[in-house]
């Protein structure tokens, strides 16, 4: 039957009439070779299924058809038409159809089963198109209404197309497929091999399609911290504690927790020369969100797309969820995490630490067990970096508690609280301190100097070895084997500086 037939109301089906161009798409004649295929074979009811989706039938009569075959599927009862018709006649359906020789009408298509999965396919694909249309007609009516502005309509139009491939791509055999590739594709292209965010691909502070959460008592400046990693992915400087950020096309900062305190806070590391690059690629989004992430999983993903982001801070996590407690709104604020990742956008997150745990003393090794909140937060992140010491005090320790790849630090670094910016402490910098021992240093040697004196324990000391280990393999160290112990004892391999690191440092 031509598409776009117009139907006597009396007639639920009619082949005489040419299709008109204003009408919305739909095969009228798919729709009664799936439905009287689903009379003929239950077990058709379940191939089909998957494609249609909701929604899919052009005829309203159709639909109710549709509905009454998958309430008889699910009962594991009888499809043919005599069982259905007598169940639409219970529903009051009955007439509204078209009687019970429409019913019967369609189990006589001339149609078999085989071919009900293709016949699925088209009216998919109609219903695709009369979603764009209607999107289509609602743009236009608002682009005429008197003061509409433009920028908010491409927003709103970005988030419905946005809203419609998912929507289409949630049905068909794609729902099943969509994200699935063969193990050499997962392996060798899904990110794993691309550079970091921050860092580099041996210490990793940030990687690529897993978010970074800086978590911190309130006044120890992690907040501080994560604006210069966000001016650093505007371009306004290279490096942050002396690792390297790699770029952004643009920014959107989620201003949830206190924003004018954010502002002032940002505006310390803020120059006139930076007016044109924060206007175009830096866009805050000030007070609460219009709903929480865990009752709108989505919304991370399109606030993205609405603003054209490849980055989002979110501060705080507090401020975008209901509650930090409950493990299924922990599960669920993941799953938003992840569907605004899976479409390219890197996230940040910036955390609290438990009250209990406020006053711990200064470079004392915080846990994972003291982030506020279910442990499912932290247990979808990507990396966490806890941040340690008394509020307000310019000098903090900066653990790195979930690592991508090395573990960083731990790295004593001090805030300048005028200008905004934070530098490593080259006391506890495994070169620096390498490069000022004259006869070398051992693991434990390092382990004893990077904990504060004391005995360092075996985790200490094997943390030690692989910093050494590092600036042998980037060529700044060399080592010199020990000798294994015996009845006199042993000696333990000592590291010395490389004279490419004495001549690089002076």
């Amino acid at each position: 039957m031509p598409q776009g037939t117009t139907l006597p109301p009396q007639t639920p089906s009619h082949f005489d009439e040419d299709p008109s161009p204003l009408e919305p798409p739909f095969n009228v004649d798919a729709e009664r070779a799936v439905l009287g295929a689903c009379m003929h074979k239950a077990d058709v009811i379940d191939a089909v299924r998957p494609i249609l989706g909701d929604d899919a039938f052009y005829r309203p009569a159709h639909e109710t058809i549709w509905r009454a075959l998958l309430a008889q599927r699910r009962e594991d009862n009888p499809t043919d038409p005599i069982v259905l018709t007598e169940l639409l006649q219970q529903q009051g359906d009955l007439q509204r159809v078209g009687g019970a020789a429409y019913v019967f009408q369609l189990a006589d298509a001339p149609y078999g089963t085989g071919s009900a999965e293709h016949h699925a396919e088209i009216i998919r694909r109609k219903a695709n198109l009369r979603r764009l249309v209607t999107s289509a007609v609602r743009t236009l009516q608002r682009a005429q209404e008197p003061g509409a502005d433009p920028e908010a309509i491409r927003a709103e139009v970005e988030a419905e197309v946005r809203a419609e491939r998912e929507r289409a791509l949630a049905s068909g055999q794609g729902r099943l497929s969509r994200f699935a590739k063969d193990g050499w594709s997962f392996v060798k292209e899904t990110g794993a091999d691309t550079e970091p965010l921050w860092g580099t691909r041996e210490k990793t502070a940030w990687a690529s399609g897993e978010s970074l959460m800086i978590v911190g008592a309130p006044g120890v400046g992690k907040t501080t911290l994560a604006h210069q990693v966000v001016f650093a992915r505007l371009g306004l400087q290279e490096t942050v504690l002396e690792m390297p950020v790699a770029p952004s096309r643009r920014v959107l900062y989620l201003a949830m927790d206190r924003p004018k305190q954010i502002a002032k806070a940002m505006a310390r590391r803020v120059f006139q020369t930076d007016e044109k690059i924060l206007r175009e690629r830096l866009v805050v989004w000030e007070g609460p969100l219009p709903a929480t992430l865990d009752k709108e999983p989505d919304l991370l993903a399109d606030l993205a797309a609405a603003h054209q982001a490849d980055t989002i801070v979110i501060d705080s996590l507090k401020d975008a969820v209901s509650t930090m407690v409950d493990d299924s709104l922990a599960v669920a604020f993941h799953n938003a995490r992840n569907r605004a990742l899976r479409g390219g956008v890197e996230i940040m997150e910036l955390h609290h630490q438990r009250k209990a745990s406020a006053d711990a003393p200064r470079g004392q090794r915080p846990s994972l067990d003291q982030v506020y909140g279910s442990t499912w937060y932290v247990s979808g992140a990507g990396s966490v970096l806890f941040v340690t010491g008394k509020a307000g005090d310019p000098a903090v320790t900066l653990h790195h508690l979930k690592t991508p790849t090395g573990e960083i630090g731990p790295l004593d670094v001090t805030h300048d609280h005028v200008r905004g910016t934070t530098i490593v402490d080259p006391t506890k910098d495994p070169a620096v301190l390498l490069r000022n021992a004259p006869g070398g240093l051992s693991a434990r040697d390092l382990a004893t100097i990077l904990i504060g004196g004391g005995d360092p324990d075996r985790a200490d000391i094997e943390k030690a070895r692989r910093h050494l280990s590092r600036l042998v393999d980037s060529g700044l160290a060399t080592k010199a084997d020990g000798i294994a112990g015996g009845t006199g004892g042993g000696q333990q391999a000592r590291y010395y500086p490389s004279a490419r690191h004495l001549t690089a440092v002076g």
